[in-house]
């Protein structure tokens, strides 16, 4: 039987499809890969000499010239449509401790704290080993500024099987003492308050248009970051509507870092306190923002590269596509590669944008495909036009992608229903993607949606393994000392 040894940058699939072997044949001949997902290069493998040989590639349409990621300029010519393959990328291991190996990116992630109810998600359930930084959501704000927990229950109280019904004094429990736990094992992994959110972002504007409103946000949160054991602050304000907002938006950023700062210094912290907003990445609000003056007090800048297209438009769309298709307005009325060339062009570093991708999907009724009307949106997993990432596609749809677009979509031959959203061949383009613009990682809305890690389509699985295969994730220290918590076991380090 023949051998093979692997390669810097091979997958289980490559290999399959480079030696002619189906890849259930592959896995087969060689029974000493007990985790497929970790192969690492010099590994030798036996081939199987009589499969059945690969199958040739589908053909593209034409046009369907490779876009060169590096230049915003590229054209799209032509509407290209290909076939995703069924491969999901597989695991590439983590790099030996003190070995350097290139960027280290971020992969930033919601959780929600109402995600534990019918959703079911808890905070055990987050795959802590591929995610750098939780954005725990949302907390929301008082017209006086005060910063305040929106569900005390989930957020402190709810009693996990582990947790004690007998300890003596003032505890914290529920979601905030979990992800307390998640952060001692997994030393890499940083929690952020993330205030706001579409549904309290109209709070946002009183408090902030005056200094006793900004001081008073600023403090209460740092004090919520103090008690709760977080990392950070996340400020998602969805939209400042002019420029006096935008202004004010300034203002409440700077104080807030301010404050950060002061209690890191009185405590004397080794790790710096984070401070990050949702960015928008339609040109009617990321246009009204005072970006290179909002810069200096933020960490980084979570771009949201998704909602493009929905139930608020009257023909269906890309919802997440990363360029734009010239003279098809009505097939990507925005794309992410605009806003980062936007925020780029007003002094932000590449690697303090991190990309939004969607874990959801968006659906689209009684239309005859992208680009044009459709009449209603549906059923949905949680709310009607918006299903979950891991329902996705729908029974008898067939899944596409178009390489220009850098977006995919489902659709059934017959069915007036097709759904948009990412495929796990998407995933891996919109990490070159990243790579090649040096960005600084991925963000996920909201972990609920994707199937779990060790699911062949989990398209944070495939997007870690992608930023694996010539980077490393950000290692930075989490914060473990929070002395001034009123919660005793959170100032014990739950020792």
């Amino acid at each position: 039987m023949p051998t093979y040894t692997i390669a810097s940058g091979d997958t289980l699939w490559k290999i399959s499809q480079d030696h002619g072997v189906t890849l259930a044949a592959l896995t087969a001949a060689n029974p000493q890969l007990t985790n497929p997902d970790l192969i690492y290069p010099g590994q030798e493998l036996q081939i199987p000499s009589d499969s059945a040989p690969a199958p040739e590639p589908e053909a593209r349409v034409p046009n369907e010239a490779p876009r060169d990621l590096a230049s915003p300029a590229a054209p799209v010519s032509g509407y290209n449509v290909t076939r995703a393959p069924p491969a999901p990328p597989q695991m590439v291991p983590p790099p030996a401790p003190g070995v350097a190996h290139g960027p280290a990116y971020k992969t930033v992630a919601y959780f929600t704290n109402w995600g534990v109810y019918g959703r079911n998600y808890q905070p055990q359930d987050i795959p802590a080993e591929y995610i750098t930084h939780i954005l725990y959501s949302f907390a929301n704000i008082r017209p006086t500024g005060e910063v305040f927990l929106t569900d005390t229950y989930s957020d402190l109280e709810k009693h996990y099987p582990t947790d004690s019904w007998d300890e003596s004094g003032t505890n914290a429990y529920g979601c905030i003492k979990q992800l307390f736990l998640l952060k001692k094992r997994h030393r890499h992994l940083k929690t952020i308050l993330s205030i706001g959110g579409w549904t309290y972002s109209a709070n946002f504007a009183q408090p902030a248009s005056t200094p006793e409103g900004r001081q008073t946000f600023a403090r209460s949160a740092v004090h919520l970051l103090a008690d709760l054991g977080f990392d950070g602050l996340d400020i998602d304000w969805e939209y400042p509507a002019d420029p006096k907002q935008a202004a004010d938006f300034v203002l409440l950023l700077r104080e807030t870092r301010l404050e950060l700062d002061r209690y890191a210094a009185h405590l004397r912290l080794p790790s710096r306190l984070l401070l990050t907003i949702a960015a928008p990445c339609g040109p009617t609000h990321f246009s009204k923002l005072q970006i290179r003056d909002m810069d200096p007090y933020l960490d980084f800048w979570n771009l949201m590269c998704y909602d493009f297209s929905g139930s608020w438009d009257k023909h269906a769309g890309h919802m997440a596509n990363v360029f734009p298709a010239p003279g098809y307005d009505q097939l990507t009325p925005f794309s992410a590669d605009r806003a980062v060339h936007a925020y780029v062009s007003q002094g932000v570093h590449p690697s303090k944008l991190i990309f939004g991708m969607p874990l959801y999907g968006r659906a689209f009724e009684n239309t005859e495909g992208l680009g044009l009307p459709f009449q209603g949106v549906g059923e949905g997993s949680w709310e009607n036009g918006v299903w979950d990432y891991k329902a996705l596609p729908p029974a008898g749809h067939q899944e596409f992608v178009d390489g220009n677009l850098l977006a995919s979509w489902s659709h059934a031959p017959g069915d007036q229903k097709l759904v948009s959203y990412d495929t796990p061949q998407v995933a891996d383009m919109k990490v070159e993607y990243i790579k090649r613009r040096g960005l600084g990682g991925a963000m996920w809305w909201e972990l609920s949606g994707d199937h779990p890690v060790s699911h062949e389509r989990s398209l944070i699985r495939t997007t870690v393994n992608g930023f694996m295969r010539t980077g490393d994730l950000d290692r930075t220290p989490n914060t473990l000392v929070y002395p001034m918590s009123q919660f005793e076991n959170l100032r014990r380090g739950l020792e």
